[in-house]
C-alpha cells in the first residue's frame, strides 16, 4: 500500500480498502503538481467501493496530468486505473466516467498504456 516510484516519470499508488479514509490521492495530488512529466499508475485491487469524494480526487489528478502545461503526446494517457474490480468499474460507467479515465487489467497493462513497460523495471508489477 502507499506511493513508489517505478521510475523517475512513472508513479504507482495502491489505493487501500477505504481510500476516502487515506492520505494517498492528496498527496499524489500534490506531487502530480511539482512534477510536470510524470505518469500515475493507480492501482485499485483493495477498493470495492468508491465514494465521491475519491471519485472527485480522481478526477482532479486527471485533468491535472492531462492539463495543456503537461505537454507530451496528444492522445496518450498519463493516468491509467488498473485492477479495478466489476463492482467499482460498474460505478464508472454508470456515471460514464469510464470514458474519462483509461483502465487496465494489471500493473503491466497499465504501463503499456503509458508506452513505458520498457522504461521501467520493478520486481513488484
Amino acid at each position: 500500500m502507499g506511493i513508489q516510484n517505478l521510475s523517475e516519470d512513472v508513479i504507482l499508488v495502491v489505493l487501500p480498502e477505504q481510500p476516502h479514509l487515506s492520505y494517498e490521492l492528496e498527496t499524489i495530488n500534490e506531487i502530480a503538481a511539482k512534477r510536470s512529466e510524470c505518469d500515475v499508475i493507480i492501482d485499485l485491487y483493495r477498493v470495492q467501493m468508491l465514494t465521491s469524494e475519491t471519485v472527485c480526487s480522481l478526477m482532479i489528478l486527471n485533468r491535472q496530468l492531462s492539463g495543456p502545461a503537461r505537454g507530451g503526446e496528444a492522445g496518450r494517457p498519463r493516468l491509467v486505473l488498473c485492477n479495478v474490480s466489476n463492482a467499482v468499474r460498474h460505478i464508472f460507467t454508470l456515471t460514464g466516467l469510464d470514458a474519462v479515465f483509461t483502465f487496465a487489467d494489471d500493473r503491466l497493462a497499465a504501463l503499456q498504456r503509458l508506452n513505458r513497460a520498457s522504461s521501467v523495471v520493478h520486481p513488484t508489477i
